[in-house]
């Protein structure tokens, strides 16, 4: 067997040895932010802002905002738009 064989199989059993542990420990930053938050744990944060703080401030706010499939329709538009100019461009080039 040679010697890189054997160094991967037992990269391998060290693979298998290590998943198979029953006590895991935690990584650097596991520790670092548990230590960290021991004695000045962090405030909440919500998962998603209120739908009141949607936007930029720039719109009035009887405004509605442009719907998400017609902002997807215009950038296909623009790259089906892109995709026959540069068609076009090679069709005509002799």
């Amino acid at each position: 067997m040679s010697e890189h064989e054997q160094d991967g199989q037992e990269r391998e059993f060290d693979l298998r040895w290590a998943d198979d542990a029953e006590h895991k420990e935690p990584s650097a930053r596991a520790r670092m932010l548990a230590a960290r938050w021991k004695h000045n744990p962090p405030g909440p944060v919500p998962f998603r802002p209120d739908p009141d703080h949607r936007s930029s401030g720039r719109r009035s706010p009887g405004r509605r905002s442009r719907s998400s499939w017609i902002s997807t329709a215009v950038v296909f538009g623009c790259v089906a738009a892109v995709i026959v100019l540069l068609g076009y461009i090679n069709f005509r080039a002799p």
